[in-house]
């Protein structure tokens, strides 16, 4: 049954198979059989996270299976529509973060399934994972805005208009290249002052601060169901000592008088994700002179410049050698290389104000700022290292960007990325 797995991998399995046997049994479930055993095999081999999931509840790997969702991706609309059948009955707080728990749950083993089966590629893994994690804080955010406008009214501007929380998705977030088990960095921005118009007004700033709170712990306060994704808020104006929420105009005046270069840097991933997405819209063209200059913008040559001397420390540390994401040639120097050329000539060149870093590569390609064979070996480069960060991640659904040291890891990390052994792999 586990002939085609290295045979240091398979007592492994076998327990796995053992135990789901019982379990399946228990709950009324049918054992796959033929290629579709194979196919759970091989995934298990690379995701303990998944062989859990499946061990603790049976009838999910048969819901995914009956429903097509491991053999297909998704189609517009999709997220959209599971999200709301998974909180229609939800009634308070409590049950929506546990909702959204198993939600979440469900979706991490089809996407971490299809893509260590071989049934996805980088681009739907990476776009799986984010509109993941954008269907789960926008549904939340809705939840809980209903819920505090009953207990304090809806916020309003002075001039009457209905006032939204704007939620900037930063980093991979914004550029819909999530990693499987990545924190989330979020900022929060309302338009304007004012207060609500119920029998308990408060201002709109203690709303929206009262929002922010609410919506971070319901996404990454640990549970018996574990979390949806842990928060990151730091990249937020003025870091952990500003306001959670801030209004437009006080954003605006911090990026004029405050903002600093790695912040520029940091600003040209940012989308909005949720809430009042048009206004979000409108901050972020409001933001763009900050971000991309119209001039060519010689200062930034001097800033960049220290911040690739501050990565090239970094990576001196003897911690980081083993490390895809930090690393010498790793991915952030792929992402430093794209985003240099954003800040320099993003004011003139509107083609350069990307999100995506391959796409931006493709442009770098196009006019010539980047010779093709260079740009054709950043492109697999990237390609190979993301897939990597995927499989580290989707063992134990853990943080971490460091090569195995452990022999056995070695050869599962090996096996799930298709190479015969550790050193060919090592070798790619």
């Amino acid at each position: 049954m586990f002939t085609f797995l290295p045979s240091a991998l398979q007592p492994e399995i076998a327990q796995h198979w053992q135990a789901f046997t019982t379990a399946a049994q228990t709950a009324g479930v049918e054992l796959p059989t033929g290629a579709a055993r194979a196919e759970l095999m091989q995934v298990w081999a690379g995701s303990e996270f998944v062989a859990r999931a499946c061990l603790r509840e049976p009838r999910l790997l048969a819901d995914l299976a009956d429903s097509g969702d491991l053999a297909s991706p998704y189609a517009p609309g999709d997220w959209a529509t599971r999200i709301d059948r998974q909180l229609a009955t939800v009634v308070d707080e409590a049950q929506l973060a546990a909702a959204l728990r198993r939600f979440r749950r469900r979706e991490m083993v089809r996407i971490a399934w299809r893509d260590l089966a071989g049934l996805a590629d980088l681009t739907e893994t990476l776009g799986d994972l984010t509109d993941l994690a954008e269907i789960a804080v926008g549904a939340a955010l809705d939840r809980l805005h209903e819920d505090q406008c009953r207990r304090y009214g809806i916020p309003h501007a002075a001039d009457g208009q209905p006032q939204r929380l704007v939620v900037l998705g930063m980093g991979k977030l914004g550029g819909r290249e999530l990693n499987f088990s990545s924190d989330i960095d979020l900022i929060f921005a309302y338009p304007q002052p004012g207060q609500t118009d119920g029998s308990r007004a408060i201002t709109n700033e203690e709303f929206f601060r009262r929002l922010g709170q609410r919506l971070a712990k319901t996404l990454a306060e640990p549970t018996a169901d574990g979390f949806v994704f842990r928060v990151d808020l730091r990249l937020r104006p003025f870091g952990d000592s500003g306001p959670l929420a801030m209004s437009f105009a006080a954003f605006e005046d911090y990026y004029q008088n405050h903002g600093r270069d790695w912040e520029r840097y940091a600003m040209i991933k940012a989308r909005c994700i949720a809430g009042d997405r048009e206004a979000g819209e409108r901050l972020l063209t409001t933001l763009r002179p900050f971000v991309y200059r119209r001039y060519l913008d010689y200062h930034a040559f001097a800033a960049l410049r220290e911040m690739k001397a501050l990565i090239a420390q970094d990576m001196e540390r003897k911690s980081r050698r083993r490390n895809i994401k930090l690393g010498p040639g790793g991915i952030r120097e792929i992402e430093f290389i794209g985003q240099a050329f954003q800040l320099i000539y993003g004011g003139r060149e509107p083609a350069l104000r990307e999100r995506s870093i391959l796409r931006v590569l493709e442009t770098l390609g196009a006019t010539g700022r980047l010779p093709m064979e260079a740009v054709h070996d950043l492109q697999q480069a990237y390609d190979f290292l993301r897939r990597v960060e995927n499989r580290l991640q989707a063992w134990a659904d853990q943080q971490t960007h460091h090569l195995p040291e452990d022999d056995l890891a070695k050869l599962r990390l090996a096996f799930t990325m298709g190479a015969p052994g550790w050193e060919a792999f090592a070798d790619q």
